[in-house]
């Protein structure tokens, strides 16, 4: 069922097995297009994984092996008007990614075909991204709407990559594939095909998902804040969080008794 902002939708699949979310964007025969209340459903999906502390890794990925996502669905802009109508696309695009990047789990993009857009946005927020040989990134804009990414988008996408490498993509308007996609850290690994995507991510889910959440999650926030240029002296309440944890205690155990650790993430 297919609502408006903020609604459940069938163009964005959500289930849960073994402890990992698989959130799958779901209009194969629009390349995955987002729409508003595909952004929407991303956000709360991303609330409900932070409220269920069973969940240990979020998996995203794209119907088919076409496209990962496309951007955003074109259709969407057509009542634009005002400035107010652009600030507050971008303002919702802010708080979709924002909402993914802080994320209590470890987010990993699995990426087959076109990630262009607001897709390679997502993907760009995701912690880990893996791909097929056919995936392709790219930030086209110069050559079809004429628009601009938000600052909280150039900033994350910096950091990624570099500077002289986001306005190489975005002034030449061309998309990066698999391979050097890998070479330049947009991409961690990349694999044939489709299947072989598809494999791996679960390989790779089930690995983050294994580990000490308190860690991850604690990687996590400071690598955010590192982004966001924080005093990288700022980071004692995540020192604490870890030191002082349930988690640690059994991890000591657990090591000194030569037996695999049972973590809780407390």
């Amino acid at each position: 069922m297919t609502g408006t902002d903020g609604t459940m939708t069938d163009e964005l699949l959500y289930e849960v097995r073994d402890g990992i979310a698989r959130v799958t964007f779901n209009r194969p025969h629009a390349r995955n297009a987002l729409t508003f209340a595909m952004y929407e459903r991303l956000a709360s999906v991303c609330a409900e994984v932070d409220d269920t502390p069973d969940i240990r890794a979020m998996l995203l990925t794209g119907a088919g092996d076409k496209a990962f996502a496309a951007g955003t669905d074109i259709s969407q802009f057509r009542s634009f008007r005002t400035a107010e109508d652009a600030l507050a696309y971008e303002a919702r695009i802010d708080r979709v990614l924002g909402t993914l990047e802080r994320c209590r789990v470890p987010t990993i993009a699995a990426v087959a075909g076109a990630c262009t857009g607001g897709g390679a946005g997502i993907a760009a927020a995701c912690d880990l991204r893996i791909g097929a040989a056919n995936a392709k990134f790219g930030f086209p804009i110069a050559r079809t709407l004429g628009n601009c990414l938000s600052m909280n988008n150039y900033a994350r996408l910096s950091a990624l990559i570099g500077p002289a490498r986001v306005t190489e993509m975005i002034f030449t308007a061309r998309l990066i594939e698999a391979d050097e996609a890998k070479a330049i850290g947009l991409l961690s690994e990349v694999v044939a095909d489709a299947a072989a995507l598809a494999e791996r991510a679960e390989t790779l889910a089930r690995i983050v998902a294994s580990h000490a959440p308190l860690t991850l999650r604690a990687t996590k926030e400071a690598l955010r804040r590192l982004r966001q240029g924080g005093d990288p002296g700022t980071g004692e309440d995540l020192v604490v969080m870890c030191y002082t944890s349930a988690d640690f205690r059994e991890g000591m155990d657990a090591f000194l008794n030569k037996r695999p650790p049972r973590w809780r993430g407390e």
